[in-house]
């Protein structure tokens, strides 16, 4: 396999990019093979996109070899932001004081190629995000029926603490957080406990 190189793009960068990242959306998903689903389900790819895009902070991390083989990308979570909205019960106080602090990150999609089936390069990818934008927490919502993704992200080291839904969908999240650096995860130890307790993988 040919070396799998990492660099950031930026907004503009990620809008020339659209077509080939809807493709590797397609490629990387579980789709009906019907060109009528699989056409609508690129629209609804290059939408959300378009939408992410235009979010103050937007970032993406790229990798490539000889062509794209995977992507990530998301946005910070701001003190009055959204991105709670919907969870079920209180949200623990750490998790609550990273976020009022600006020091929280959004990771809202990672993309792997389906022949570059690696787990190293999504570890990568999330983690040059977090870095880029010196965050102290990563945060993640999974669909909770998506058995493989949240076995994938718990390996990676991220801790689940609840339920969330987004409305106007049916689908039920599970919320998913990742200490960076030594003082955030000083800070969710007692959250890490509690949360396993109640949440075993």
């Amino acid at each position: 396999m040919d070396a799998v190189r990492l660099r950031r793009v930026n907004r503009w960068q990620a809008e020339e990019l659209c077509e080939d990242l809807a493709d590797l959306y397609l490629e990387s998903s579980d789709l009906s093979p019907s060109e009528g689903h699989r056409s609508h389900s690129r629209e609804e790819f290059l939408h959300r996109l378009s939408g992410d895009i235009r979010r103050p902070g937007f970032a993406m991390a790229i990798a490539e070899s000889t062509a794209l083989v995977g992507c990530a990308f998301g946005f910070p979570v701001r003190s009055d932001s959204f991105w709670w909205r919907g969870f079920d019960g209180a949200l623990p106080p750490s998790i609550e004081q990273l976020t009022e602090s600006d020091n929280a990150f959004a990771v809202n999609k990672i993309l792997i190629a389906p022949h570059e089936q690696d787990d190293d390069i999504a570890r990568r990818l999330q983690q040059r995000l977090l870095t880029d934008h010196q965050a102290s927490l990563g945060v993640t919502l999974v669909d909770e029926a998506d058995h493989p993704s949240l076995a994938a992200f718990r390996s990676w080291g991220w801790r689940d603490i609840g339920e969330i839904r987004k409305p106007p969908g049916p689908t039920m999240f599970r919320a998913l957080v990742l200490p960076v650096g030594e003082r955030a995860a000083l800070r969710l130890d007692g959250l890490a406990r509690h949360a396993w307790t109640r949440w075993p993988g």
